[in-house]
């Protein structure tokens, strides 16, 4: 009873449709009143089933409605509320915003709008709000397909069922390097041409649209892009990256540039090898590049290295220098005027001043055929020349002049191709093994017989030596003989004064004696006088009758005689006809004497009495 009373009370219908309403308000606002609520984070994509009055079919072709066709519509449901959306004629689906992170571009691939222009691979730009105005995108003359245009990272309301989004990352070129472009639009090349010139204003190829509208031309790009993140278009350029052009210090770097106009040439009239332009035109620049790095396409331009210190090149088989420039060269093998093959290594020092550097380069191309067409086969040619004019022991023997006069011809000859000799130096020489053998064997010989002279010099220098140490060791007896000497003769003269004076003093003392026998009388006086006149007379007859100097030594000898004095030594060495051997035959004999001394009993002289004068 009471659920009947309840179902029949008058309010219960009013309050059932409006629980209803609060529980089902979204279907119910969404049905009869076409409601459509876009969240903050989202769009709406809108899909028209039907048009009921107007167009109701798309233009053929289409596939997004701009008029209010039925189909994928342009229009998109930015966050919001929206009314007359009937869910009998309007699909909703809600799409995410397109998300570009950092790090990365977004690719665009609409799926409607114009056909794009023969010979093109790319749709030009058109104002659209950065592609989330598919309807402006549409009427402002967009065209189906790849886009020049790229998106940058940060969010976007983009209609999916127009554009297709595909990311791909930044363009990150580091330090040192540089960016080579190869675009994939724009005009095509002009006849002799390998690289497009350079146009202005695209912002690094990042500005497709202003790239191509400044006349910008297909493929490979004189300019270049440097350290740095850029929003480049991989549908629209190729990048490759290669590292900067470093010129060390102690080089140059001679740039032939294969683009730009037709210069004129500098080298002047005598130079005939090539023409040498003027920075930025096609050919061998004639400004080289000093020691650095520098952002060069080498596509375009090759830089080749001069080295402008000294140089050095090696034609020997063991050794090669770091710069790699010989090392293709080998040792020289010449033969001699008489038939001997042998080895010699050389060195040749080269220097090439900055300023001649482009002729080099011009004449030559790079330095390997500098080398390979003018050094090795001058340098070989010469030593082959300068040795067949001379044997193998001539040439060794003349090395120093050898070496002179190729460093005067080579110096002439690279003077010709604006290098500069500074020295040529002949290393190792390596004759036949067999010739060297007889040549050493013969020094060998030489030094032997030098060896044996100088022996032989010894030995009589030993003899020399041997003699004359002898007759220093008797020279004490020879000054003692010779002090006996003239204590002899000094003995003597003294003997000769003392008689001298004995005989004063006997006639003093006659005088005397006869002054006093005078007084004791005359007979007594006249035998003393008788007997002094006597003495002196006798003296006065001895001198007159054996001469003053035969009586002095008279003497002298009586005097020697009676003190026992030696005035001869007891062994005089003399010479004789073998007088390497007479020092030595005498040494012995005194000796022998000594020896002999040594076993007499020694005797005591006698003690004489030389006051007596009266004896004398």
């Amino acid at each position: 009873m009471e659920i009947e009373n309840i179902l029949q009370s008058p309010w219960l219908i009013p309050a059932a449709i409006i629980i209803g309403s609060l529980l089902f308000y979204k279907f119910i606002l969404r049905v009869f009143f076409g409601l459509v609520i876009i969240p903050e984070d989202k769009i709406g994509l809108v899909t028209k089933k039907f048009v009921l009055l107007g167009k109701q079919e798309l233009p053929e072709g289409r596939i997004i409605a701009t008029n209010g066709e039925a189909g994928f519509q342009a229009q998109t449901l930015a966050p919001g509320i929206y009314f007359w959306k009937w869910i009998w004629q309007y699909s909703i689906h809600f799409q995410p915003f397109t998300i570009i992170p950092t790090g990365k571009i977004g690719l665009i691939l609409a799926k409607d709008g114009q056909e794009l222009e023969t010979g093109r691979i790319l749709a030009r730009k058109v104002e659209c709000d950065s592609f989330q105005d598919a309807e402006a995108f549409l009427k402002n003359g967009g065209r189906k397909g790849r886009q020049t245009g790229v998106i940058a990272p940060g969010s976007y309301r983009i209609n999916t069922l127009l554009f297709e989004i595909s990311l791909t990352d930044m363009t990150q070129i580091p330090d040192n390097a540089v960016g080579i472009i190869t675009t994939l639009e724009g005009k095509p090349l002009e006849e002799g041409q390998i690289a497009g010139k350079i146009v202005e204003e695209h912002n690094k190829f990042q500005d497709v649209d202003s790239f191509l509208n400044n006349g910008g031309y297909k493929g490979l790009q004189e300019q270049v892009i440097l350290a740095g993140s850029y929003f480049l278009n991989p549908w629209f350029v190729i990048l490759e990256m290669v590292k900067m052009t470093e010129i060390p210090i102690g080089s140059v770097g001679v740039v032939i540039s294969y683009v730009g106009n037709e210069g004129k040439d500098l080298s002047g009239i005598e130079f005939k090898h090539g023409n040498i332009v003027e920075k930025g035109c096609k050919g061998v620049w004639a400004e080289a590049l000093g020691p650095g790095k520098y952002p060069i396409n080498p596509y375009i331009m090759k830089t080749e290295l001069v080295p402008t210190t000294n140089l050095v090149l090696n034609w020997a088989s063991a050794r090669s220098e770091a710069h790699q420039l010989d090392k293709n060269l080998s040792t020289i093998t010449v033969r001699s005027k008489d038939g001997f093959p042998f080895n010699l290594d050389v060195s040749q020092i080269i220097h090439i001043p900055s300023n001649e550097a482009p002729k080099v380069i011009a004449r030559f191309g790079n330095m390997m055929n500098l080398v390979g067409q003018v050094l090795e086969p001058t340098i070989g040619n010469y030593f082959r020349n300068s040795a067949q004019d001379s044997d193998v022991i001539a040439f060794l023997g003349t090395r120093k002049e050898r070496q002179q006069s190729a460093r005067e011809h080579i110096s002439n000859v690279l003077e010709q191709y604006n290098v500069s000799a500074v020295d040529t130096l002949i290393g190792d020489i390596v004759p036949p093994e067999t010739l060297m053998k007889t040549l050493t064997d013969r020094k060998i010989a030489e030094e032997q017989k030098t060896t044996f002279e100088v022996q032989k010099l010894a030995q009589e220098t030993r003899q020399s030596l041997e003699k004359e140490t002898a007759v220093a060791d008797i020279q004490k007896e020879i000054v003692t003989a010779d002090q006996g000497v003239l204590i002899a003769e000094r003995v003597a003269a003294a003997a000769v004064k003392k008689a001298n004076g004995e005989a004063e003093k006997t006639r003093l003392l006659a005088k005397a004696n006869a002054e006093q026998i005078s007084l004791m009388g005359n007979a007594e006086a006249e035998k003393i006088l008788a007997i002094g006149r006597s003495n002196a007379e006798a003296y006065k007859l001895s001198v007159e009758a054996m001469g003053e100097d035969n009586f002095t030594q008279l003497k002298v000898m009586e005097s020697i005689a009676s003190q026992n004095v030696k005035i001869m030594p007891d062994v005089l060495i003399g010479g004789s006809s073998d007088s390497a051997n007479g020092g030595i035959s005498g040494l012995l004999g005194l000796k022998l004497l000594e020896q002999i001394d040594a076993k007499k009993p020694v005797k005591r002289p006698e003690k004489r009495n030389f006051d007596d004068t009266s004896q004398d």
